[in-house]
């Protein structure tokens, strides 16, 4: 004790109080509030309104972190010091960062398209296994639904609306300058640098046709110069999950319950407890089986990611892999996912410089999986398994409705998708002209599919079926880039010109076979059944681009950008031009580098933006313009003979859908850029659009696709970030963004009419629910017969729109639309000492979209249902929920629910280990954190979870409904 009392006041003598003074260094005006740091501690302290410090060191050779919003940091050696005069300039790097923009990089200060960055800490310490759920809610404008919590699903993902009626509407991806051919579970967020999102028509004007829906710009990290010595870093994290939210099946006695006042509701005599002999059977023995504690389980995530990049002034590298393997909530539900990657870059000589951007990604979805619908459906008095332990196929027998939904456990199950993608560039800059410089780009992509699946004898009716399918697609592009850079005087020019050719084949091949002797053979022969069908297709296209673009600044006041492109696209019509030129411009006003700003030092960016252009959607696949037929086995003379069966009819006129739009922004930083923002309002309009065509029966053709109709997109987007609070031991950081935007049709087939089949309206947004306005429940006493003459007491009341006096289907009406009115998504960042806080909240308001949990028909006197299903009886006499007889007299209505919900999507607690601790050990660095995500949902949703747009494939078909997840996760990052 005596010892380290001495050490203590040892250390306490050799330190020493220092003063000083923060100002600006232009106008030498003090800095209240700027932060002083003493360099490996968490020793510091803040300048007072006049600018003063004092701090007392603790190091024997003390370096100071002085900092302060809108200036640029400082490391300021001590020494001897007693007394320090510190002059902060203004920071300027926001603006002067460089983004990448497309074939190339702009300052952030030059850009006049719409670009916006997804903020870097999005993509470290959260445990996500994919990007989209690392980017939703933080760009206004982007919108993703991650449709589902099926493990190894991804998001859908929109830029600005829908563009289109029939086509693909998902944004086009470029990973490292590159097109991206595959899933978005082929790139592993770990080795992503930045992300970008292109959104006006000037942005993604450089991609052409495949930037009419947006563009998504993906760099990926490279290796950086390390006198020789690697630099590794280890980054990992453990997730258990567990069901964000449970909507229970009804309990044993209210299912009894159910049972009888559906026989009441139907007029139907009671002559048993329950429907079905087993249900009986196990009611009378006591027995009960809760179905959802069967096809569930504790749900599990891992992921393990190693990286080594480093290099000297000429080569540099990064290398790195991953796994990361998900068990999910529903048994039978598991992916895994190993990536490799290798980065490199060469400079050869002093005019050439090569390198290479590869990866293999192999995704994994094998395996049996629970029929998670049927797993919500059975009845609490049936059990899944015999006296010996085998499945029962049907639990409630003798209905045959509702299959064992643990069968698919036994199916012998496999799903692989891989990807290997090898890209490579030169790039030279000739001596002879400064400023010049040209590269060749090249890429292969490789994606291979691979789905099978055996279904056992004892659950096909003694037959056994076995089915195959492979998919290999190969894509090639070939890009050669020339870029010429020119400054005189103030004006600033970049000239880029491409020219690409892209090439893709694709072929898929199916076969089944059925009528098995036995198990064993599974998929592995498949000659063995007796039964035996095959199918496949396969085509190819091909795609011929130029592209140039001048971006021109003057003084780094006045911005223009010019782009044309053309594209040819090889699918296209006999009869039309198969090329299209797409242009747009864009003007910039750097409003804050004017002469009259100077002297406003609350302003440190003021830019106006203005872009107007084209881009165009080839939106169709290959030999759509030719008439489709497929064979079909028919009856003929007591065999069976092929035939031909017309499906679509040719239209050799085919040619581009194109989107024109206008966008109008002002991007702003006020009080020293504490507040930055950018605020954009746009217009889309596409014409000419590509829509396949509903045809008459008596044509012999279901449909033919043409260029008809006319659509448009308005918005408007609101993006702010804000530094609250900035002090030596805390801070606090907001970043909001809103977005909301109209769709509506503004024409069809050119004769000014709807097209109620496809619920497509004039005026009318795209995506709508057409049905009954729902008003009610017919009640006792009240009298249905003049209105709806079938309805009874129980019955949902719709209203009588034309006011004829009767519910006809002229009655129906566009209740809502399908897409949501508008998003958002707001983090807050705390920063105490070496602790932070990130909490991530996204919201989506305004959407209808049925709700199939309210949609049982007549399946409800056979099947449990929900626990909160208040179905109306006379001693309930809701008037929201039906009875269990209204399905029938309820004119196939949709049950329209609103989704709106707010989430608390992320939160994130990380801790950074003091460097001067990590010294000791020769460590670079480590961060521990633990990450809560989905944690609570605030709707008024009656269902699994309101976001839910998508099914997923079972063993046992499609499934939809699959529970939202809850993850808890913890994890580190080391650098050595």
């Amino acid at each position: 004790m005596c010892l380290l009392f001495s050490r203590v006041v040892l250390a306490q003598t050799n330190g020493k109080t220092l003063n000083g003074v923060v100002k600006d260094a232009a106008t030498n005006e003090p800095i209240p509030g700027a932060t002083i740091l003493e360099k490996g501690t968490t020793n510091g302290t803040a300048t007072d309104l006049d600018g003063n410090f004092s701090i007392n060191l603790t190091s024997s050779n003390p370096v100071l972190l002085v900092s302060f919003i809108g200036y640029t940091s400082q490391e300021v050696t001590v020494g001897n010091a007693s007394q320090l005069d510190i002059a902060l300039s203004e920071d300027v790097s926001q603006l002067d960062e460089v983004v990448v923009v497309g074939y190339g990089t702009q300052k952030r200060s030059d850009i006049t398209g719409s670009v916006a960055s997804v903020p870097k800490d999005r993509l470290t310490n959260l445990p996500v296994t994919d990007l989209t759920q690392a980017i939703q809610g933080t760009t206004a404008g982007l919108n993703i639904s991650q449709g589902s919590s099926v493990p190894g699903s991804t998001g859908n993902m929109q830029i600005r609306g829908v563009n289109s009626i029939n086509a693909n509407t998902s944004p086009f991806i470029v990973v490292d300058g590159s097109p991206f051919f595959g899933s978005i579970n082929d790139l592993n967020a770990s080795d992503i640098q930045s992300v970008e999102i292109l959104k006006d028509a000037s942005a993604v004007a450089i991609y052409g046709t495949r930037g009419a829906n947006g563009v998504i710009l993906v760099t990926t990290k490279r290796g950086t110069e390390s006198d020789g010595q690697p630099k590794i870093n280890y980054s990992g994290y453990v997730g258990f999950e567990g069901m964000a939210h449970v909507l229970d099946p009804m309990s044993p006695d209210a299912y009894v319950q159910k049972y009888d006042d559906f026989l009441t509701a139907n007029n139907q005599p009671k002559t048993n407890v329950l429907p079905n002999a087993a249900e009986v059977e196990n009611y009378n023995a006591g027995i009960t089986t809760d179905w959802l504690d069967q096809a569930t389980q504790p749900g599990r995530i891992s992921e393990h990611n190693l990286s080594i990049n480093g290099g000297t002034e000429n080569v540099q590298y990064y290398v790195s892999g991953s796994h990361l393997k998900q068990k999910g909530v529903v048994k039978g539900y598991e992916y895994k996912r190993t990536n490799f990657r290798a980065n490199i870059d060469a400079k050869i000589t002093d005019w050439l410089k090569v390198g290479t951007s590869s990866f293999f990604t192999d995704n994994n979805y094998d395996g049996g999986r629970v029929n998670w619908l049927e797993a919500t459906a059975m009845s609490p008095y049936s059990v899944p398994y015999d006296e010996n332990g085998e499945f029962i196929i049907y639990p409630m027998s003798p209905e045959q409705l509702f299959k064992n939904p643990l069968l698919g456990l036994s199916t012998d199950r496999l799903d692989r998708r891989k990807t290997l993608s090898g890209s490579g560039y030169a790039e030279i800059n000739p001596g002879f002209v400064k400023g010049l410089k040209y590269r060749l780009n090249a890429t292969y992509v490789y994606n291979f599919d691979r789905f099978a699946r055996y279904t056992g004898r004892q659950f096909n009716d003694q037959s056994g079926t076995a089915f195959i399918a492979n998919t290999e697609r190969a894509n090639w592009v070939v890009e050669n880039i020339l870029t010429y850079s020119k400054d005189i005087d103030k004006h600033h020019f970049d000239i880029t010109g491409l020219y690409s050719a892209q090439k893709v084949d694709y072929i898929k091949s199916e076969a089944q076979s059925r009528g098995f002797i036995n198990d064993a053979l599974s998929y592995y022969g498949m000659e063995a059944g007796t039964t035996q069908s095959t199918w496949s297709e396969g085509n190819n296209y091909s795609l011929l681009s130029q592209m140039g673009r001048v971006n021109y600044s003057y003084d780094s006041r006045y911005l223009a950008t010019f782009t044309a492109r053309r594209d040819g696209y090889s699918a296209f019509g006999v009869n039309t031009d198969k090329y299209a030129v797409f242009p747009s411009m864009a003007l910039g006003w750097n409003i804050h580098n004017e002469e009259f700003m100077k002297g406003n030092s609350s302003i440190g960016e003021l830019k106006l933006r203005f872009s107007y252009g084209q881009a165009g959607n080839q939106a169709i696949d290959p030999n759509q313009t030719v008439s489709n037929a497929n064979t079909k086995l028919q009856p003929f003379g007591g065999a069976a003979q092929v035939g031909i069966l017309f499906e679509s009819l040719g239209n050799a006129n085919l040619s581009w859908e194109t989107t024109t739009s206008a966008n109008l922004a002002l991007d702003f930083g006020v009080v020293n850029n504490r507040i930055r923002g950018t605020v954009e309002v746009y217009r889309a309009k596409t014409e000419d659009i590509l829509l396949r065509r509903n045809l008459p029966t008596t044509t012999g053709y279901n449909n033919v696709w043409a260029n008809l109709g006319e659509m448009q997109n308005t918005g408007f987007e609101l993006t702010l970030n804000t530094v609250n609070i900035e002090n030596a031991d805390f801070s606090w950081e907001t970043s909001l963004n809103f977005a909301t935007y109209k769709n509506e049709i503004l024409d069809l087939y050119g004769d000014g009419k709807d097209d109620i089949g496809n619920r497509w309206f004039i005026g009318q947004p795209l995506r709508v629910i057409y049905d009954y306005e729902k008003i009610g429940i017919w009640q006792e006493g009240e009298d249905a017969s003049s209105t709806d003459p079938t309805a009874v007491p129980g019955d949902i009341k719709f209203r009588d729109q034309n006011g004829d006096g009767k519910i006809t289907a002229e009655d129906r009406v566009i209740v809502g639309q399908r897409d949501p009115k508008w998003t958002g998504g707001l983090t807050n960042t705390f920063r105490y000492k070496n602790w932070n806080l990130s909490i991530f909240i996204q919201t989506s308001q305004g959407g209808l979209k049925s709700n199939r949990d309210l949609t049982y028909a007549d399946e409800a006197g056979r099947r449990n249902i929900p626990a909160g299903y208040g179905y109306w009886t006379p001693e309930n006499p809701s008037n929201y929920w039906p009875s269990l007889s209204a399905f029938k007299n309820y004119r196939g209505f949709q049950f329209a629910e609103d989704y709106s919900y707010v989430r608390i999507k992320d939160v994130r607690l990380s801790y950074v280990v003091p460097q001067a601790f990590l010294d000791r050990y020769n460590i670079g660095g480590l961060t521990l954190y633990a990450a809560g995500r989905n944690l609570h949902t605030f709707t008024d949703w009656f269902g699994w979870d309101p976001e839910n747009t998508q099914v997923s494939r079972g063993s046992n078909g499609w499934e939809n409904n699959y529970p939202l997840v809850r993850t808890f996760s913890f994890g580190l990052n080391l650098t050595l």
